[in-house]
């Protein structure tokens, strides 16, 4: 089954215009017809169709489950954009699929890209979460300055921050550092990498550098590398 979007579900029993005529001109679903929505927070909602307009779908609310995520940590997945930005779409898209709950965009020092639209990602993360059949959509932040975001986001007892950095230095895998059911943060860099004052001021903060293997990461890839690692360990059975 199709999972619509409607944030807010409670309130208001129409889908938006978008999501209106996705369901009437393209699924061809008519009055009668059962839908399935979410509110992009955990809820799932079983409905039918009262009004097929493509442009304002009308629905009844049959039912609501709450979903369990199939995670029970936090991941937050800081990233540089790279100047292909379809390199960072494709990540998000990835990312979006595998469970991370949250997304900043980073400034560095070598960024190529320091603008970014986050309307188009969050319409792509939209898109695969409803693709998945994900009920819960992650937070896209705007973009953040690397200082910024270390000096606000330190690891405490709950949480762990990672640095995935490429210089030669004592640095372990991802996996064999994840403690199971902390929150994760992960720190990935742009194509020339962090600056060396970076890592320092991360590691300063309590950040762990770490590898995520033996090969050297493309920025999109490397966020997604670190993204299924923690959500793969941490998977509920």
């Amino acid at each position: 089954m199709y999972l619509f979007y409607c944030p807010n579900i409670e309130t208001c029993q129409v889908l938006s215009e978008e999501e209106s005529g996705h369901a009437v001109r393209v699924l061809r679903y008519g009055v009668g017809d059962e839908i399935l929505i979410t509110d992009g927070r955990g809820t799932t909602y079983k409905a039918v169709i009262t009004a097929a307009h493509p442009k304002k779908c009308e629905y009844r609310i049959l039912s609501s489950e709450r979903q369990q995520r199939g995670h029970d940590f936090y991941l937050h997945i800081a990233i540089a954009p790279t100047k292909n930005i379809e390199r960072l779409e494709w990540m998000i898209e990835k990312c979006t699929e595998i469970g991370v709950d949250e997304i900043t965009p980073l400034l560095c020092r070598f960024s190529e890209r320091k603008q970014l639209r986050t309307d188009r990602l969050e319409k792509i993360i939209l898109s695969a979460a409803k693709q998945s059949l994900t009920p819960y959509l992650p937070t896209l932040n705007e973009l953040t300055a690397y200082d910024t975001f270390v000096r606000e986001h330190r690891p405490d007892p709950n949480s762990q921050c990672f640095i995935a950095h490429c210089y030669e230095s004592e640095k372990r895998l991802l996996r064999n550092e994840i403690v199971l059911g902390k929150n994760i943060t992960v720190l990935i860099g742009p194509e020339g990498d962090f600056s060396e004052k970076e890592v320092q001021d991360a590691l300063a903060a309590g950040y762990l550098p770490v590898s995520l293997g033996n090969s050297r990461l493309r920025t999109e890839t490397a966020g997604v590398v670190a993204c299924h690692t923690a959500i793969l360990l941490n998977e509920k059975e």
